[in-house]
C-alpha cells in the first residue's frame, strides 16, 4: 500500500464578475416586468407578486458579495436571465474541458509533473454538459495523458468523493499519479429568476494532482491521512432535468424544477449536524483531536453554515485564518469551493500541520479528507 499526497492544485477563474448590485438590478427589473404583466391576477389574489431582492438580503442570507461567470451578459439581461454560451462543434474542445485544461496546467506545474507522469483523469463535478463521451476523456486527450479517465457526479461533494477514489486507487497501485478536475459552470443550472436563490452560484474550475507521497517533488505537499464519505437521500436539494425529459408530456415547458431548487432552511438544519458529526467521528477514528487542527477548508455555500460547523467541530468560534472563506468573492461553486479555499490558503502552514478538507451538498452527501503538510 502506498501513501498518497496532494502535490498540486489549480484554479481557473472566469474574467466576468457579477456584483450583488448588478444582480439585484437585473432581477428586480425582471420581477417588476412580471408583476406588471400579471397585475390583474395579482390584484385579484390569484397570483402572488414576485418579491424584490436587495444587496443587504443577499449578504445577510449567504455572505456572498460577488461571483464569477463564464458569460454575464445574458444573466444580467431581464429579457434573458441565463448565460449565453455559444454551441461548439464536436471537433472543438468543449467549454468544460477547456477550463479543466487551464486549471490542470497550473496543478501539474505546481506538482512538478508532466502528462507522462499522470496515469488517470477524474472529472468530478455537479453538472456535466453532456452524458458522453466523458469530459474526463476529452481532458485526457487534450493534455496528452495516457491511461484512463472517467466522469463522476456527487453534486457539491464530487471533489472530496473524487479525492477518496483517487487516493484509494493510488494506494492500491492502479495509478502512480491522478489528476482530478472540477469544472463547475453552475450558472447554467442556476435559476436566476428566483429571489431566494438567484445569488447563490458562481462559475470556476479547480484541479488537484494526487500521487504517491514518496515520489513527490512539490514544494507544497499534503499527505492524505484518511478519507471518509457519507450519503443520506433527501429531496431538499434537487434538479429534475435530464435526458428522460423528452419522454414526458409537456417536456418542452420551462418548469421550475428543471433548474436548481432547494428548501434552504431544511438543508441548513439537517446538513449542519450531519457534517459536524461526520468530521468529529472521522477525526476520532483517526486518533486526532480537533484541537490539533490548524485549518478547516469547508464547502463554500453559506457563511453562517460554515461558521456553525466550524464551531461544532472545534468547540469554539474558528478564526478567519483557521477557517478561510472564499464565497464572498466566488459564491457557491459547488464541488470546487473547498478546493479553492485549500488552494488559496494552504501554502502558509508549517510542516506537520493538520487540516480537513470537507464538502457537503445535495444527496445529501458529505466528504471529509484529513491531510497533513509534509
Amino acid at each position: 500500500m502506498h501513501r498518497v499526497a496532494i502535490t498540486g492544485t489549480g484554479v481557473f477563474t472566469p474574467q466576468d464578475v457579477i456584483t450583488n448590485a448588478e444582480l439585484v438590478a437585473s432581477y428586480n427589473e425582471y420581477a417588476h416586468r412580471q408583476n406588471t404583466l400579471h397585475a390583474e391576477a395579482i390584484a385579484a389574489g390569484e397570483r402572488e407578486p414576485m418579491p424584490m431582492s436587495s444587496e443587504e438580503f443577499i449578504v445577510k442570507a449567504s455572505g456572498i458579495e460577488r461571483r464569477h461567470a463564464m458569460s454575464k451578459f445574458g444573466i444580467l439581461d431581464p429579457g434573458v436571465m441565463h448565460p449565453l454560451l455559444p454551441e461548439r462543434a464536436d471537433e472543438e474542445l468543449s467549454i468544460m474541458a477547456e477550463i479543466s485544461v487551464k486549471a490542470a496546467d497550473e496543478a501539474m506545474r505546481k506538482a512538478g509533473l508532466t502528462a507522462a507522469d499522470i496515469g488517470a483523469v477524474i472529472c468530478a463535478a455537479s453538472n456535466h454538459e453532456r452524458a458522453y463521451p466523458a469530459i474526463a476523456i476529452e481532458v485526457q486527450q487534450a493534455l496528452g495523458i495516457k491511461g484512463f479517465a472517467f466522469d463522476m457526479n456527487v453534486a457539491c461533494s464530487s471533489a472530496t468523493f473524487g479525492m477518496q477514489l483517487a487516493a484509494d486507487m493510488i494506494r492500491c497501485g492502479s495509478a502512480r499519479a491522478i489528476l482530478m478536475v472540477n469544472p463547475e459552470i453552475t450558472s447554467g443550472h442556476q435559476e436566476w429568476r428566483d429571489r431566494d436563490c438567484h445569488f447563490i452560484f458562481g462559475d470556476v474550475c479547480t484541479a488537484v494532482v494526487m500521487q504517491r507521497a514518496e515520489e513527490t517533488a512539490s514544494d507544497v505537499a499534503y499527505e492524505i491521512l484518511s478519507t471518509r464519505c457519507l450519503t443520506e437521500f433527501s429531496n431538499n436539494i434537487r434538479n429534475n432535468n435530464g435526458f428522460l425529459r423528452r419522454t414526458r408530456e409537456g417536456h418542452m415547458v420551462d418548469r421550475r424544477d428543471m433548474q436548481f431548487r432547494q428548501e434552504g432552511r431544511k438543508v441548513f438544519k439537517q446538513v449542519v449536524p450531519m457534517v459536524a458529526e461526520l468530521m468529529l467521528g472521522h477525526l476520532a477514528d483517526a486518533g486526532i483531536s480537533p484541537a490539533d487542527l490548524k485549518r478547516l477548508w469547508l464547502h463554500q455555500a453559506n457563511k453562517a453554515m460554515n461558521d456553525l460547523i466550524g464551531e461544532k467541530v472545534l468547540g469554539r468560534q474558528p478564526s478567519r485564518e483557521e477557517q478561510p472563506n472564499v464565497l464572498q468573492d466566488y459564491a457557491n461553486t459547488s464541488s470546487a469551493g473547498s478546493i479553492i479555499a485549500f488552494s488559496k490558503f494552504s501554502d502558509d502552514l508549517p510542516a506537520g500541520s493538520l487540516g480537513v478538507i470537507c464538502s457537503f451538498g445535495a444527496g445529501y452527501s458529505a466528504g471529509s479528507v484529513i491531510v497533513r503538510r509534509t
